[in-house]
């Protein structure tokens, strides 16, 4: 089965067929630094990393390209409130994103380009689209004016009749139309600015991701992705733009969007409150049980998020987790002898698993079906051991294959060393010393143990191979 994703240009989902195979170009709408990096955040860039891990794991070689606008009105205000540099705010939670990135295990993009270091390109470009007849100027700036552009609309599927001013677009008397769009914005007292022909100022939002993506990408290049709410106007817009000046049509060749986030079924918005960011929720929850939760739904559709919801998505991730543990304790602890279970009999029946994952991430990156598949696995894994002793490389075999198949995710299941490199030898020696006193019949020490280990966090569990330990902290 091809790769087929959803294009929401054509609306339809297309074969992937990349312009220049095996080379894939991604350019993916980036963060604006003012505050900090929030779940909305996180649903765009788990989206988009996963689809490149997927593509990568399928053979491309993407160029994942992501802007930052670091200059912006809501950037100025908040310097200004705060009485700092624009460029310093922007360093500050440009920073933090990275952290938070890291922690939800999303890969650096190739480029991550500002808008403040292509300026004279984006002086450029307006400049242009004036000469073409595509722009015009007013006395605050310079504008792009829509209803030259005949294919105005076709992103987005509204009639031009139809269409409201964005939130993002100013409703200006002066301008010949209210979809008209800023270009570049002459500067007000106080505010950064460059030199450009039509006075100092700054560009405006929509021409910074026509000029930094296809610096990095070319005229055309094969998707471009974002959050559901910049189909209209910033995707439309940078559309038109982007096609009046070069000529060429289709721009990008598919359009992908991941839907919104919902806060316990209404929309996440600071005005309600309901508005958290990824540092607030790391304090609550593991980062991986956040990138399992957000893969546990369609990229596509609506997610919500609340504490239950949270807390029964923590449990399915810990059931991965606890089984690479659990191959882990086997592996260490099992006998050397002939085995009733064999790798090559066991490789051939993972063969299906494979396919169902693959099936489902070829299915427009259908992550829940493709958690699905590992689940599954897993359960044929626990039924397996519970038929028969395995021989190691049985065990290495599972965990190679749930640690492969989750990791084509993103998901980090293998547990890591504590800090310093421990292995615990605390709880390794206290679990010891509980053996030893059960062989002795010294119950009352053994308990005495587990009651210990429960208050440092740990969970005892003994088998027929020694005595198993998990951390809950």
């Amino acid at each position: 089965m091809a790769l087929k994703v959803y294009n929401t240009l054509t609306r339809e989902k297309e074969e992937f067929q990349p312009l220049q195979p095996p080379a894939v170009g991604m350019y993916v709408c980036g963060i604006t630094p003012y505050d900090e990096t929030h779940l909305g955040h996180a649903r765009a860039y788990v989206t988009f990393d996963m689809i490149r891990r997927y593509l990568e794991h399928s053979g491309f070689k993407v160029k994942h390209v992501q802007n930052i606008t670091d200059v912006d009105d809501k950037i100025i205000a908040k310097s200004n409130e705060l009485r700092v540099t624009s460029n310093e705010l922007a360093n500050k939670y440009v920073a933090s994103f990275y952290a938070v990135m890291d922690r939800l295990n999303v890969q650096r993009a190739t480029e991550y380009p500002r808008a403040t270091e292509n300026i004279d390109g984006m002086v450029k470009w307006i400049g242009g689209l004036m000469e073409k007849g595509f722009a015009y100027q007013l006395a605050d700036g310079v504008y792009f004016e829509v209803d030259k552009f005949d294919g105005y609309g076709k992103l987005s599927g509204k009639k031009k009749e139809e269409q409201a001013p964005g939130a993002r677009v100013q409703t200006d008397q002066k301008k010949r139309s209210p979809l008209d769009f800023a270009l570049w914005k002459k500067a007000k007292p106080g505010e950064p600015a460059w030199p450009s022909p039509w006075g100092e100022g700054r560009p405006g939002w929509h021409i910074e991701c026509s000029v930094m993506s296809t610096k990095y990408l070319g005229e055309q290049f094969d998707i471009h992705g974002g959050g559901l709410d910049l189909e209209f106007p910033h995707h439309e817009n940078e559309t038109a733009q982007t096609e009046a000046l070069t000529g060429r049509s289709p721009w990008v060749k598919y359009w992908l969007h991941n839907g919104f986030v919902n806060v316990n079924k209404q929309k996440m918005s600071k005005s309600l409150g309901n508005f958290f960011t990824l540092k607030d929720i790391f304090k609550k929850y593991d980062p991986m049980v956040i990138r399992f939760f957000l893969l546990m739904t369609h990229y596509r559709s609506p997610i919500n998020y609340s504490d239950p919801e949270i807390d029964s998505v923590k449990e399915g991730f810990e059931r991965i987790r606890g089984f690479i543990q659990n191959l882990d304790f086997l592996a260490a602890n099992t006998r050397e002898e002939a085995p009733e279970i064999e790798r090559d009999d066991m490789a051939e029946d993972f063969i299906s698993f494979r396919q169902k994952f693959q099936a489902a991430m070829d299915d427009d990156f259908n992550t829940a079906g493709a958690l699905a598949a590992i689940f599954d696995l897993i359960k044929y894994c626990r039924k397996t051991l519970d038929e028969g002793e395995a021989e190691k490389e049985c065990l290495a075999l599972m965990k190679s294959t749930v640690v492969e198949l989750c990791g084509i995710l993103g998901l980090v299941v293998e547990v890591r060393a504590a800090a310093g490199g421990g292995e615990r030898a605390d709880i390794k020696n206290l679990v010891a010393r509980r053996e030893a006193a059960r062989r002795n019949k010294d119950y009352q020490s053994a308990d005495a143990i587990r009651k210990q280990l429960t208050e440092l966090g740990i969970e005892i569990e003994d088998t027929p191979y020694g005595t198993k330990w998990t951390s809950r902290i």
